[in-house]
């Protein structure tokens, strides 16, 4: 991904040091232009604006916390756009606002083949300025680019939230191929069928993000007491053919939770208000 955003910096003509946590790394992107750095410090100390993705704060704090990069820093601005927690985010911004170091905190959401072009989607969150100042930079990433809010860790949990979405589907599909293959259909032949069943989740998202927020949590499509009948043939087709069906056995479980609060005649989503309760 860093090699993808430092390639779309390059691509639109906009002078950029690189520099990478293992030598050699940054040979393809010296070679179209970018000039390389020995170290972390060398990479920030002529740079108004730093980017920094790496693979957790974990690795961004080892390398921007370093005491000859930090004084380098002071006066800049860090734009980390390094998965993490929002916490660590938020931990982040005060290192940076102790240091004299501008800080926004940002999420990609889209694969690194996405980074150029008009497909990438970018979240930011932190100072309104300092994003607005940076942004005419920020955009020759390609893409959309949002700002979600002052609130550093706004970026951070869109960015939990939706790989929340994105993970458990995809071990819904990929159990759902166990599933299928063990009763003799293909991947590819449920694979047009479950491209409708992702279809059908779009205007639910929009239905039920209005249920949770009014606090109505309509069951008039599918109720609880409905959708958990359905949950329990999954499992029980699963552990027929000795198929770890521990996901959809938590899903179920939650569902009868529900049920069990006397909520099932509402819709799903009422999960998230049981879930959210401390």
């Amino acid at each position: 991904m860093g090699r993808s955003l430092a390639g779309a910096f390059l691509g639109a003509g906009l002078r950029t040091t690189v520099w990478n946590r293992t030598p050699g790394k940054d040979r393809e992107l010296t070679g179209e232009g970018a000039a390389g750095a020995a170290t972390a410090e060398e990479a920030v100390s002529g740079a108004d604006l730093v980017v920094v993705c790496v693979v957790d704060h974990d690795a961004s704090d080892t390398i921007l916390r370093r005491d000859d990069v930090t004084r380098a820093l002071k006066g800049r601005t860090v734009v980390n756009l390094t998965a993490d927690t929002p916490d660590r985010a938020r931990d982040s911004a005060r290192w940076a606002a102790a240091h004299g170091i501008g800080y926004l905190d940002g999420a990609i959401m889209t694969p690194a083949p996405s980074i150029g072009t008009p497909e990438a989607v970018f979240l930011h969150s932190g100072p309104r300025d300092l994003y607005d100042r940076h942004r005419p930079v920020l955009e020759l990433l390609g893409g959309t680019h949002t700002h979600l809010g002052e609130e550093i860790g706004r970026a951070a949990t869109f960015d939990i939230a939706l790989l929340d979405i994105f993970w458990t589907a995809m071990a819904g599909y990929a159990h759902a191929v166990a599933i299928a293959r063990a009763e003799g259909v293909t991947a590819g032949e449920l694979a047009p069928f479950a491209q409708g069943i992702g279809a059908i989740l779009p205007p639910l998202f929009e239905r039920f993000a209005r249920d949770a927020d009014s606090g109505t949590y309509t069951g008039e499509i599918n109720p609880v007491t409905s959708a958990v009948s359905t949950m329990a043939h999954v499992v029980a087709v699963s552990e027929s053919h000795g198929i770890d069906a521990g996901v959809m056995r938590a899903v179920e479980g939650m569902a009868r939770r529900v049920i069990g609060l006397g909520h099932g005649a509402d819709g799903f989503i009422r999960v998230a208000e049981m879930l959210g309760r401390h």
